[in-house]
Protein backbone atom coordinates (compact mmCIF):
# COMPACT_ATOMS: atom_id res chain seq x y z
CA UNK A 1 0.00 0.00 0.00
CA UNK A 2 2.60 2.08 0.95
CA UNK A 3 4.45 1.74 -2.58
CA UNK A 4 1.25 2.07 -4.32
CA UNK A 5 1.08 6.20 -2.79
CA UNK A 6 4.77 6.52 -3.87
CA UNK A 7 4.23 5.59 -7.18
CA UNK A 8 0.94 7.76 -7.18
CA UNK A 9 2.71 10.62 -5.43
CA UNK A 10 5.99 10.44 -7.95
CA UNK A 11 3.20 10.54 -11.11
CA UNK A 12 1.41 13.86 -9.76
CA UNK A 13 4.63 15.15 -9.26
CA UNK A 14 5.70 14.86 -12.56
CA UNK A 15 2.70 15.90 -14.26
CA UNK A 16 3.10 18.96 -11.90
CA UNK A 17 6.51 19.57 -13.44
CA UNK A 18 5.49 18.76 -16.52
CA UNK A 19 2.83 21.36 -16.57
CA UNK A 20 5.10 24.22 -14.55
CA UNK A 21 7.50 23.77 -17.44
CA UNK A 22 4.56 24.28 -20.25
CA UNK A 23 3.68 27.16 -18.12
CA UNK A 24 6.40 29.13 -17.93
CA UNK A 25 7.93 27.99 -21.47
CA UNK A 26 8.29 30.99 -24.15
CA UNK A 27 5.46 30.46 -27.12
CA UNK A 28 7.04 28.49 -30.36
CA UNK A 29 7.26 32.08 -32.67
CA UNK A 30 4.78 31.39 -35.57
CA UNK A 31 6.66 32.97 -38.99
CA UNK A 32 4.10 33.76 -41.21
CA UNK A 33 6.09 33.62 -44.55
CA UNK A 34 5.52 36.83 -46.74
CA UNK A 35 3.77 37.20 -50.24
CA UNK A 36 4.87 39.04 -53.36
CA UNK A 37 2.40 39.83 -55.94
CA UNK A 38 4.11 40.30 -59.46
CA UNK A 39 1.81 42.05 -62.16
CA UNK A 40 3.83 41.96 -65.36
CA UNK A 41 2.70 43.32 -68.99
CA UNK A 42 4.01 40.21 -71.59
CA UNK A 43 6.19 37.57 -69.99
CA UNK A 44 6.69 36.77 -73.87
CA UNK A 45 8.96 39.95 -73.47
CA UNK A 46 12.32 38.28 -73.53
CA UNK A 47 14.16 41.17 -71.04
CA UNK A 48 10.97 41.01 -68.94
CA UNK A 49 11.02 37.03 -68.78
CA UNK A 50 14.56 37.19 -67.98
CA UNK A 51 13.95 39.84 -65.00
CA UNK A 52 10.93 38.12 -63.80
CA UNK A 53 12.98 35.02 -63.31
CA UNK A 54 15.72 36.80 -61.25
CA UNK A 55 13.50 38.06 -58.99
CA UNK A 56 11.39 35.32 -58.20
CA UNK A 57 15.08 33.70 -57.25
CA UNK A 58 15.71 36.48 -55.14
CA UNK A 59 12.65 36.64 -53.28
CA UNK A 60 12.54 33.57 -52.55
CA UNK A 61 16.20 33.37 -50.94
CA UNK A 62 14.68 36.05 -48.73
CA UNK A 63 11.76 33.50 -47.80
CA UNK A 64 8.78 35.44 -49.40
CA UNK A 65 6.68 33.28 -52.03
CA UNK A 66 5.95 35.27 -55.53
CA UNK A 67 2.96 35.32 -57.85
CA UNK A 68 3.35 36.13 -61.27
CA UNK A 69 0.52 37.25 -63.02
CA UNK A 70 0.68 37.86 -66.98
CA UNK A 71 -1.59 40.16 -68.65
CA UNK A 72 -0.48 39.45 -72.07
CA UNK A 73 -0.96 43.08 -73.43
CA UNK A 74 -4.41 43.97 -71.64
CA UNK A 75 -4.35 46.80 -68.93
CA UNK A 76 -7.67 45.89 -68.52
CA UNK A 77 -7.00 41.98 -67.68
CA UNK A 78 -3.99 43.73 -65.47
CA UNK A 79 -6.27 45.75 -63.12
CA UNK A 80 -8.35 42.07 -62.67
CA UNK A 81 -4.98 39.89 -61.70
CA UNK A 82 -3.77 43.35 -59.24
CA UNK A 83 -7.38 42.73 -57.95
CA UNK A 84 -6.77 38.75 -57.49
CA UNK A 85 -3.66 39.17 -55.91
CA UNK A 86 -4.73 41.66 -53.14
CA UNK A 87 -7.64 39.74 -52.40
CA UNK A 88 -5.22 36.29 -51.75
CA UNK A 89 -3.80 38.94 -49.03
CA UNK A 90 -0.39 39.73 -50.78
CA UNK A 91 2.08 41.82 -48.78
CA UNK A 92 3.55 44.10 -51.46
CA UNK A 93 3.02 44.27 -55.15
CA UNK A 94 5.83 44.31 -57.96
CA UNK A 95 3.72 45.94 -60.89
CA UNK A 96 5.02 45.98 -64.66
CA UNK A 97 2.52 48.24 -66.00
CA UNK A 98 0.69 47.27 -69.53
CA UNK A 99 -0.26 51.06 -69.90
CA UNK A 100 2.24 53.29 -68.23
CA UNK A 101 -0.57 56.23 -68.30
CA UNK A 102 -3.00 54.32 -67.31
CA UNK A 103 -1.99 53.07 -62.96
CA UNK A 104 -4.79 55.08 -61.20
CA UNK A 105 -7.02 51.92 -60.65
CA UNK A 106 -4.40 49.81 -59.59
CA UNK A 107 -2.83 52.38 -57.41
CA UNK A 108 -6.49 52.89 -55.60
CA UNK A 109 -6.98 49.44 -55.31
CA UNK A 110 -4.04 48.62 -53.82
CA UNK A 111 -4.00 52.19 -51.32
CA UNK A 112 -7.56 50.90 -50.01
CA UNK A 113 -5.32 47.55 -48.53
CA UNK A 114 -2.18 49.79 -47.57
CA UNK A 115 -0.52 47.31 -49.84
CA UNK A 116 2.70 49.56 -51.03
CA UNK A 117 3.86 49.08 -54.96
CA UNK A 118 7.05 48.81 -57.05
CA UNK A 119 6.59 49.55 -60.39
CA UNK A 120 9.31 48.45 -62.58
CA UNK A 121 10.93 48.54 -65.90
CA UNK A 122 7.88 50.26 -67.58
CA UNK A 123 7.85 53.51 -65.41
CA UNK A 124 4.43 55.18 -64.42
CA UNK A 125 4.22 59.15 -65.61
CA UNK A 126 5.91 61.25 -62.82
CA UNK A 127 2.48 62.92 -61.83
CA UNK A 128 0.82 59.38 -61.03
CA UNK A 129 3.82 58.17 -58.61
CA UNK A 130 2.95 61.40 -56.65
CA UNK A 131 -0.49 59.62 -55.39
CA UNK A 132 0.75 57.84 -52.90
CA UNK A 133 3.96 57.90 -50.57
CA UNK A 134 3.99 53.89 -50.95
CA UNK A 135 4.87 53.89 -54.51
CA UNK A 136 8.22 53.33 -56.11
CA UNK A 137 9.89 52.97 -59.55
CA UNK A 138 12.71 50.63 -60.31
CA UNK A 139 14.56 50.62 -63.25
CA UNK A 140 16.73 52.25 -65.57
CA UNK A 141 16.84 55.92 -67.63
CA UNK A 142 15.88 55.21 -71.46
CA UNK A 143 18.01 58.13 -72.35
CA UNK A 144 20.93 56.73 -71.21
CA UNK A 145 20.56 53.23 -73.54
CA UNK A 146 20.03 55.67 -76.48
CA UNK A 147 22.63 57.55 -76.34
CA UNK A 148 24.83 54.74 -74.96
CA UNK A 149 23.31 53.07 -78.79
CA UNK A 150 24.58 56.04 -80.25
CA UNK A 151 27.84 55.84 -79.16
CA UNK A 152 28.51 52.33 -79.79
CA UNK A 153 26.89 53.11 -83.36
CA UNK A 154 29.08 55.96 -84.00
CA UNK A 155 32.47 54.19 -82.45
CA UNK A 156 32.13 51.22 -85.23
CA UNK A 157 31.14 53.27 -88.33
CA UNK A 158 34.21 55.77 -87.28
CA UNK A 159 36.72 52.29 -86.92
CA UNK A 160 35.26 50.55 -90.10
CA UNK A 161 34.89 52.83 -93.63
CA UNK A 162 33.32 49.66 -95.10
CA UNK A 163 30.35 50.24 -93.43
CA UNK A 164 29.27 53.02 -95.44
CA UNK A 165 28.92 50.56 -98.62
CA UNK A 166 28.16 53.14 -101.33
CA UNK A 167 30.57 55.77 -100.12
CA UNK A 168 28.68 58.67 -100.10
CA UNK A 169 29.82 59.81 -96.84
CA UNK A 170 26.33 59.16 -95.41
CA UNK A 171 25.03 55.84 -93.59
CA UNK A 172 21.55 55.05 -94.36
CA UNK A 173 19.37 53.69 -91.85
CA UNK A 174 16.82 52.00 -90.47
CA UNK A 175 15.09 52.19 -86.61
CA UNK A 176 12.97 49.48 -85.35
CA UNK A 177 10.96 50.73 -82.94
CA UNK A 178 9.01 49.74 -79.78
CA UNK A 179 5.13 50.66 -78.54
CA UNK A 180 3.50 53.63 -80.48
CA UNK A 181 3.36 56.84 -78.55
CA UNK A 182 5.57 54.37 -75.50
CA UNK A 183 7.64 57.02 -73.65
CA UNK A 184 11.03 54.51 -73.40
CA UNK A 185 10.51 53.80 -77.64
CA UNK A 186 10.27 57.46 -78.31
CA UNK A 187 13.45 58.23 -76.00
CA UNK A 188 15.27 55.48 -77.15
CA UNK A 189 15.14 56.65 -80.80
CA UNK A 190 15.63 60.39 -80.51
CA UNK A 191 18.87 60.01 -78.60
CA UNK A 192 20.47 57.27 -80.67
CA UNK A 193 19.84 59.29 -83.56
CA UNK A 194 20.89 62.92 -82.01
CA UNK A 195 24.02 60.91 -80.66
CA UNK A 196 24.99 59.88 -83.75
CA UNK A 197 24.38 63.48 -85.43
CA UNK A 198 26.04 64.85 -82.65
CA UNK A 199 29.46 62.73 -83.00
CA UNK A 200 29.41 63.63 -86.84
CA UNK A 201 27.74 61.09 -88.60
CA UNK A 202 25.63 62.38 -91.38
CA UNK A 203 22.72 59.96 -91.47
CA UNK A 204 19.56 59.51 -94.31
CA UNK A 205 16.71 57.42 -92.60
CA UNK A 206 15.69 55.31 -94.91
CA UNK A 207 12.75 53.84 -93.25
CA UNK A 208 11.18 53.87 -89.15
CA UNK A 209 8.56 50.62 -88.42
CA UNK A 210 6.83 50.30 -85.44
CA UNK A 211 7.65 46.50 -84.12
CA UNK A 212 6.46 46.45 -80.60
CA UNK A 213 9.56 44.81 -78.47
CA UNK A 214 8.67 41.96 -80.79
CA UNK A 215 11.19 39.58 -82.62
CA UNK A 216 8.68 38.17 -85.33
CA UNK A 217 6.75 41.79 -85.99
CA UNK A 218 10.37 43.13 -86.57
CA UNK A 219 11.49 40.04 -88.86
CA UNK A 220 8.24 41.18 -91.00
CA UNK A 221 8.81 44.91 -90.71
CA UNK A 222 12.23 44.19 -92.13
CA UNK A 223 11.18 41.83 -95.15
CA UNK A 224 9.18 45.21 -95.83
CA UNK A 225 11.71 47.57 -95.67
CA UNK A 226 14.26 44.78 -97.33
CA UNK A 227 11.63 44.66 -100.34
CA UNK A 228 11.52 48.53 -100.89
CA UNK A 229 15.16 48.76 -100.44
CA UNK A 230 17.29 46.12 -100.97
CA UNK A 231 20.82 46.78 -100.44
CA UNK A 232 20.61 50.46 -99.76
CA UNK A 233 20.31 50.13 -95.58
CA UNK A 234 23.84 50.35 -94.17
CA UNK A 235 22.75 50.60 -89.98
CA UNK A 236 19.69 48.93 -88.31
CA UNK A 237 18.88 50.42 -84.88
CA UNK A 238 16.70 48.64 -82.83
CA UNK A 239 15.20 49.54 -79.55
CA UNK A 240 15.58 45.98 -78.10
CA UNK A 241 17.38 42.94 -78.74
CA UNK A 242 14.40 41.18 -79.50
CA UNK A 243 13.41 43.67 -82.81
CA UNK A 244 17.38 43.50 -83.88
CA UNK A 245 17.50 40.05 -84.02
CA UNK A 246 14.07 39.72 -85.74
CA UNK A 247 15.34 41.78 -88.58
CA UNK A 248 18.58 39.93 -88.63
CA UNK A 249 15.68 36.94 -88.90
CA UNK A 250 14.46 38.28 -92.29
CA UNK A 251 17.77 38.65 -94.12
CA UNK A 252 18.48 35.41 -93.24
CA UNK A 253 15.42 34.04 -94.42
CA UNK A 254 16.22 36.05 -97.87
CA UNK A 255 19.16 34.53 -98.07
CA UNK A 256 21.82 37.28 -97.81
CA UNK A 257 25.19 36.60 -96.65
CA UNK A 258 26.56 38.24 -93.63
CA UNK A 259 28.45 40.54 -95.83
CA UNK A 260 25.75 41.84 -97.69
CA UNK A 261 24.15 42.48 -94.40
CA UNK A 262 23.99 46.35 -92.45
CA UNK A 263 25.17 46.42 -88.94
CA UNK A 264 22.47 45.45 -86.45
CA UNK A 265 22.35 47.65 -82.81
CA UNK A 266 19.98 46.09 -79.98
CA UNK A 267 19.13 47.34 -76.39
CA UNK A 268 19.05 45.35 -73.50
CA UNK A 269 21.64 42.42 -73.31
CA UNK A 270 19.43 39.56 -73.61
CA UNK A 271 20.75 35.83 -73.72
CA UNK A 272 20.34 35.62 -76.76
CA UNK A 273 21.34 39.06 -77.85
CA UNK A 274 24.63 38.82 -75.75
CA UNK A 275 25.05 35.65 -77.35
CA UNK A 276 24.26 37.09 -81.03
CA UNK A 277 27.46 39.83 -80.66
CA UNK A 278 29.23 37.18 -79.10
CA UNK A 279 28.80 34.99 -82.40
CA UNK A 280 28.97 38.44 -84.85
CA UNK A 281 25.76 39.13 -85.88
CA UNK A 282 24.65 41.75 -83.38
CA UNK A 283 27.09 44.40 -83.67
CA UNK A 284 26.85 45.30 -80.30
CA UNK A 285 24.06 45.84 -77.26
CA UNK A 286 23.59 47.96 -74.38
CA UNK A 287 22.98 46.17 -71.44
CA UNK A 288 20.21 46.81 -69.09
CA UNK A 289 21.06 44.97 -65.51
CA UNK A 290 18.76 42.65 -64.66
CA UNK A 291 20.56 41.04 -62.16
CA UNK A 292 20.86 44.14 -60.20
CA UNK A 293 17.65 45.42 -60.52
CA UNK A 294 15.85 42.13 -59.46
CA UNK A 295 18.23 42.05 -56.33
CA UNK A 296 17.07 45.99 -55.78
CA UNK A 297 13.64 45.20 -55.87
CA UNK A 298 13.78 42.09 -53.32
CA UNK A 299 15.49 44.34 -51.20
CA UNK A 300 13.05 46.65 -51.12
CA UNK A 301 10.22 44.67 -50.71
CA UNK A 302 12.11 42.78 -47.90
CA UNK A 303 12.55 46.13 -46.52
CA UNK A 304 8.85 46.99 -46.74
CA UNK A 305 7.36 43.92 -45.27
CA UNK A 306 9.64 43.39 -42.41
CA UNK A 307 8.87 47.27 -41.86
CA UNK A 308 12.17 49.03 -41.63
CA UNK A 309 13.12 52.27 -42.61
CA UNK A 310 13.86 52.50 -47.03
CA UNK A 311 15.54 55.94 -46.42
CA UNK A 312 18.81 53.22 -47.12
CA UNK A 313 17.60 52.94 -50.74
CA UNK A 314 19.36 55.94 -53.04
CA UNK A 315 16.48 57.25 -54.49
CA UNK A 316 16.28 59.64 -57.38
CA UNK A 317 13.28 62.30 -57.34
CA UNK A 318 12.43 60.60 -53.83
CA UNK A 319 11.02 57.72 -55.28
CA UNK A 320 12.70 56.48 -57.93
CA UNK A 321 15.69 54.58 -58.22
CA UNK A 322 17.57 54.23 -61.79
CA UNK A 323 20.38 51.83 -62.85
CA UNK A 324 22.79 52.50 -64.92
CA UNK A 325 23.24 50.42 -68.69
CA UNK A 326 26.56 48.96 -69.52
CA UNK A 327 27.53 49.14 -73.49
CA UNK A 328 28.28 44.88 -74.15
CA UNK A 329 30.65 44.78 -77.42
CA UNK A 330 32.29 42.01 -78.83
CA UNK A 331 35.51 42.24 -76.84
CA UNK A 332 33.65 42.12 -73.07
CA UNK A 333 30.52 40.04 -73.81
CA UNK A 334 31.93 37.23 -72.05
CA UNK A 335 31.75 39.60 -68.58
CA UNK A 336 28.26 39.74 -69.14
CA UNK A 337 27.26 36.05 -70.73
CA UNK A 338 29.47 34.71 -67.76
CA UNK A 339 26.80 37.11 -65.07
CA UNK A 340 23.97 35.12 -66.35
CA UNK A 341 24.93 32.14 -65.59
Amino acid sequence: MKKRKILILTALYGVSVTAFLACTAKPQEIVVQKSVGVACYNKSDAFLSELLGCLKEDCEERDMTVTIRDAVGSQRTQNDQVQELLDEGCDVLCVNLVDRTDPSVIIDMAREKDVQIIFFNREPVAEDLKQWTGLYYIGADAEQSGVMQGELAAQMIENNAAVDRNGDGKIQYAILEGEPNHQDAIIRTESVVNTLKNSGIELERLSYQIANWNRAQAQNRMNQIIGQYPTEIEVVLANNDAMALGAIDAYKELGYEKSQMPLFFGIDGTVEGLNAVKEGELAATVYNDKESQAELMADLVYAIVKGDSVEEFTFERKQYIYLPYQKATPENVNDFLFKEK
